[in-house]
């Protein structure tokens, strides 16, 4: 009688799941580890914080930028530009700071061999998002701050309203970074697609040109844009009051939308 050879089991992908008190001091770990390599290469510090302020302080420093336009409808240039500056350093996280470890993960193997232990790759997504975020929070609280303190600004007259653009912007943008993560094969691509997308939307955000002087055209793309919706719902809140329902409603749904389409796309291998 001839023997049959019997299959080989198949390995399981993943090792046994740690138990819960473990899993949230592993996660603490890469978390931890994280966060150090960021301060090593602070790639996203640079552009969530350093620029902004840089920008911030420059523009704070020039008379005209305090000067009140009829043009503006009664408003100073410094005053349509805080929220740009804002929303610039949440999209250099977005587009650079996160697909960068990512891209970078993906290509040195690093996320394929944690997909052999009881460490889910997600927990390193997870643990970037949280970095990024931070950064995200610490940057838009010291503009914010530095504003009010060093150049005379008002505080926001809702900052519930404010909290809540910048949370909803946050939401939308990041997405955007987890994309390019799942297309970019090496770090420099993921750097130059980011590039070509920061441009074109920070021009819509009111960068170049402010978006109480942008045409009618333009001012409807812009409304329509993540940055601009941004721009326009941290406007409202710190010089009128809670943001309408029209750019909260954009910047949610860039936040469903660009979520679906990264969790859709985004691969570990």
């Amino acid at each position: 009688m001839n023997s049959l050879a019997m299959p080989r089991p198949a390995l399981p992908r993943h090792t046994p799941s740690l138990p819960t008190p473990a899993r949230r001091g592993a996660f603490g770990k890469v978390l931890l580890n994280e966060a150090r390599l960021t301060w090593r290469l602070p790639v996203g510090m640079i552009g969530g914080v350093g620029i902004p302020m840089v920008l911030l302080v420059i523009f704070g420093s020039l008379p005209k930028f305090h000067t009140t336009m009829p043009g503006l409808g009664g408003l100073t240039l410094f005053d349509l530009y805080m929220p740009v500056i804002m929303v610039l350093g949440l999209a250099a996280l977005a587009l650079w700071g996160l697909p960068g470890p990512l891209v970078s993960y993906r290509e040195q193997g690093i996320l394929r061999r944690l997909s052999t232990t009881p460490v889910p790759p997600s927990w390193l997504l997870a643990a970037q998002a949280t970095v990024q975020t931070c950064i995200a929070v610490a940057g838009l609280a010291l503009v914010v701050g530095t504003s009010m303190v060093a150049f005379g600004s008002p505080a926001p007259k809702s900052p519930a309203g404010l909290v809540l653009s910048c949370a909803l912007a946050i939401a939308g943008l990041f997405p955007m970074g987890l994309l390019i993560a799942s297309v970019a094969r090496t770090p420099n691509a993921a750097s130059v697609i980011g590039r070509l997308a920061f441009f074109p939307l920070m021009f819509f955000a009111g960068l170049w040109l402010p978006r109480a002087l942008m045409p009618g055209v333009l001012l409807n793309v812009s409304n329509y844009t993540p940055l601009g919706a941004a721009v326009q719902a941290i406007q409202d809140s710190v010089l009128s009051g809670f943001p309408p329902a029209a750019p909260l409603l954009v910047l949610a749904a860039y936040a469903l939308i660009l979520g679906f389409l990264a969790r859709r796309c985004f691969r570990w291998e």
